[in-house]
Protein backbone atom coordinates (compact mmCIF):
# COMPACT_ATOMS: atom_id res chain seq x y z
CA UNK A 1 0.00 0.00 0.00
CA UNK A 2 1.48 3.30 -1.11
CA UNK A 3 1.21 6.05 1.54
CA UNK A 4 3.23 9.13 0.54
CA UNK A 5 4.79 10.79 3.58
CA UNK A 6 4.10 14.38 2.47
CA UNK A 7 0.31 13.98 2.36
CA UNK A 8 -2.42 14.09 5.01
CA UNK A 9 -5.18 11.47 5.20
CA UNK A 10 -8.70 10.83 6.45
CA UNK A 11 -10.15 7.71 8.03
CA UNK A 12 -12.53 7.62 5.03
CA UNK A 13 -9.53 7.19 2.69
CA UNK A 14 -9.10 10.59 1.09
CA UNK A 15 -5.68 12.22 0.78
CA UNK A 16 -4.86 15.92 1.01
CA UNK A 17 -1.82 17.78 -0.30
CA UNK A 18 -1.54 21.27 1.19
CA UNK A 19 0.39 24.04 -0.55
CA UNK A 20 -0.07 27.46 1.05
CA UNK A 21 -3.87 27.77 1.49
CA UNK A 22 -4.70 25.39 -1.37
CA UNK A 23 -5.59 21.74 -0.79
CA UNK A 24 -5.54 19.12 -3.53
CA UNK A 25 -7.83 16.18 -2.68
CA UNK A 26 -8.01 12.62 -4.01
CA UNK A 27 -8.63 9.03 -2.93
CA UNK A 28 -5.91 6.88 -1.42
CA UNK A 29 -4.18 3.85 -2.86
CA UNK A 30 -6.01 1.78 -0.23
CA UNK A 31 -9.40 3.09 -1.41
CA UNK A 32 -8.75 2.37 -5.07
CA UNK A 33 -7.43 -1.09 -4.20
CA UNK A 34 -10.56 -1.91 -2.18
CA UNK A 35 -12.80 -0.77 -5.02
CA UNK A 36 -10.75 -2.69 -7.60
CA UNK A 37 -11.34 -1.84 -11.28
CA UNK A 38 -12.91 1.64 -11.29
CA UNK A 39 -15.24 2.09 -14.27
CA UNK A 40 -17.05 5.34 -13.43
CA UNK A 41 -16.29 8.50 -11.50
CA UNK A 42 -18.31 11.67 -11.18
CA UNK A 43 -17.21 14.79 -9.38
CA UNK A 44 -20.40 16.33 -8.02
CA UNK A 45 -19.06 19.78 -7.12
CA UNK A 46 -18.16 22.67 -9.42
CA UNK A 47 -15.66 25.49 -9.44
CA UNK A 48 -16.91 28.22 -7.11
CA UNK A 49 -18.91 25.88 -4.86
CA UNK A 50 -18.44 26.24 -1.11
CA UNK A 51 -17.69 22.92 0.58
CA UNK A 52 -18.31 21.79 4.10
CA UNK A 53 -16.08 19.19 5.69
CA UNK A 54 -17.67 15.74 5.36
CA UNK A 55 -19.95 16.59 2.45
CA UNK A 56 -19.86 14.59 -0.78
CA UNK A 57 -17.56 15.68 -3.59
CA UNK A 58 -17.57 12.63 -5.87
CA UNK A 59 -19.00 9.20 -6.58
CA UNK A 60 -16.74 6.37 -7.66
CA UNK A 61 -17.96 3.02 -9.02
CA UNK A 62 -16.12 -0.17 -9.78
CA UNK A 63 -17.21 -3.53 -11.08
CA UNK A 64 -17.83 -4.64 -7.49
CA UNK A 65 -18.81 -1.56 -5.45
CA UNK A 66 -19.68 2.11 -5.35
CA UNK A 67 -18.36 4.70 -2.93
CA UNK A 68 -18.96 8.32 -2.08
CA UNK A 69 -15.94 10.55 -1.64
CA UNK A 70 -16.29 13.27 0.99
CA UNK A 71 -14.41 16.50 1.49
CA UNK A 72 -11.82 16.39 4.27
CA UNK A 73 -11.87 20.19 4.49
CA UNK A 74 -14.21 23.15 4.20
CA UNK A 75 -13.47 25.70 1.51
CA UNK A 76 -14.11 27.02 -1.96
CA UNK A 77 -13.63 24.77 -5.00
CA UNK A 78 -10.94 26.30 -7.23
CA UNK A 79 -10.47 23.51 -9.74
CA UNK A 80 -12.08 20.21 -10.75
CA UNK A 81 -10.15 17.45 -12.53
CA UNK A 82 -12.29 16.97 -15.65
CA UNK A 83 -10.04 14.12 -16.81
CA UNK A 84 -11.46 11.82 -14.11
CA UNK A 85 -14.91 11.65 -15.74
CA UNK A 86 -13.37 10.70 -19.09
CA UNK A 87 -10.72 8.34 -17.66
CA UNK A 88 -11.86 6.96 -14.28
CA UNK A 89 -9.26 4.20 -14.54
CA UNK A 90 -6.67 6.85 -13.57
CA UNK A 91 -7.92 6.41 -10.01
CA UNK A 92 -6.47 2.88 -10.11
CA UNK A 93 -3.29 3.62 -12.02
CA UNK A 94 -2.24 6.99 -10.56
CA UNK A 95 -4.25 7.83 -7.40
CA UNK A 96 -1.68 10.34 -6.09
CA UNK A 97 -0.82 11.95 -9.41
CA UNK A 98 -3.08 12.57 -12.38
CA UNK A 99 -6.12 11.25 -10.48
CA UNK A 100 -6.54 14.15 -8.05
CA UNK A 101 -10.22 15.13 -7.80
CA UNK A 102 -10.47 18.78 -6.74
CA UNK A 103 -8.45 21.74 -5.51
CA UNK A 104 -9.90 23.81 -2.69
CA UNK A 105 -9.05 27.12 -1.06
CA UNK A 106 -8.93 26.14 2.62
CA UNK A 107 -11.49 27.99 4.76
CA UNK A 108 -10.67 26.64 8.22
CA UNK A 109 -7.02 25.80 8.78
CA UNK A 110 -7.94 24.18 12.13
CA UNK A 111 -9.51 21.31 10.13
CA UNK A 112 -6.01 20.38 8.96
CA UNK A 113 -5.25 19.30 12.53
CA UNK A 114 -7.95 16.62 12.25
CA UNK A 115 -6.18 14.89 9.37
CA UNK A 116 -3.83 11.96 9.86
CA UNK A 117 -0.16 12.04 8.95
CA UNK A 118 1.23 9.13 6.91
CA UNK A 119 2.33 7.11 9.95
CA UNK A 120 -1.04 7.48 11.70
CA UNK A 121 -2.91 6.52 8.51
CA UNK A 122 -0.62 3.49 8.04
CA UNK A 123 -1.35 2.35 11.62
CA UNK A 124 -5.10 2.98 11.15
CA UNK A 125 -5.20 0.86 7.99
CA UNK A 126 -3.08 -1.95 9.46
CA UNK A 127 -5.20 -2.37 12.60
Amino acid sequence: MNIPEELKYTKTDEWVKVEAKIATIGITDYAQDQLSDIVFAEIVVSVGDTLEQGKGIATVESVKAAADVTSPLSGKVLQVNEEIGRSPELLNSDPFGRAWLIKVEIALSAELNELLDAESYRKFRNE
